[in-house]
């Protein structure tokens, strides 16, 4: 995706970028691909990929969710940013916590904030299972993000847990969701969730298939979830 075409295309869904932002998402692709070169953030490292796969794909989650609405976001398993590094760009007024298991991706993570110049942004190295345990951040973020990190059934349990009860969890998934979403019906009940939307729409160019899944966060998720690091991969919620 050309860079003209990503503009063009956020502009029919209403979002028109500043000269500032257009810039902040062109450092972005110069800094992934420089720090690419010494750890592995992403396989896709061309302009027109990146600018495709990784942020417009980002933000198709605000297709479906009005993030003028939403204060705090916490995206679990972040990777090298995606997507909450995009929607913050969009949508400066976001306060923005990332958790990743790995700290060079965190040291990434840092450093890209700083030279993008964002504000109310927060990293942290941890496990998603310790993370959500902690008080200062269990049921204290209003929106929960995850793109691709792991199956429905797992990802509920290390995110639902986050969301503040009334908050949601946002899955951003591909071709199985439909799938995952079944098999994730018992896990959503015991942790407190309820599907409120599954939008599918085309990736535009690949033409490969996407969901944004809109979950519910109706009643507080029990203490004993997130059970131990390792455990939700292993044993998925039934």
């Amino acid at each position: 995706m050309e860079i003209t075409e990503f503009r063009q295309r956020l502009e029919e869904r209403g979002f028109s970028l500043s000269q500032t932002q257009l810039d902040q998402f062109e450092h972005y692709y110069h800094t992934l691909v420089e720090w690419n070169e010494k750890m592995n953030l992403t396989a896709i490292t061309d302009k027109e990929g990146v600018y495709l796969k990784h942020f417009y794909d980002s933000l198709t989650a605000a297709f479906y969710v009005d993030f003028t609405k939403v204060a705090t976001v916490v995206d679990v398993g972040a990777g090298a940013g995606f997507p909450s590094i995009p929607l913050k760009i969009v949508f400066p007024e976001l306060r923005v916590t990332i958790v990743d298991s790995l700290k060079k991706r965190i040291g990434f993570l840092e450093h890209l904030s700083e030279t993008l110049g964002l504000k109310g942004t927060a990293f942290y190295h941890d496990r998603a299972e310790t993370f959500a345990q902690k008080k200062e951040h269990r049921e204290q973020y209003d929106l929960v993000l995850a793109r691709a990190v792991a199956r429905l059934p797992v990802l509920s349990e290390l995110c639902l847990p986050l969301a503040k009860v009334e908050g949601t969890f946002v899955a951003m998934k591909g071709a199985g969701a439909n799938e995952e979403l079944t098999a994730a019906q018992g896990a959503l009940k015991k942790l407190g969730g309820s599907v409120i939307q599954n939008e599918q729409f085309t990736l535009p160019i690949e033409e490969s298939e996407r969901h944004v899944i809109i979950i519910r966060k109706e009643r507080s998720t029990p203490k004993k979830y997130p059970r131990k690091p390792g455990t939700p991969n292993k044993q998925p919620l039934s």
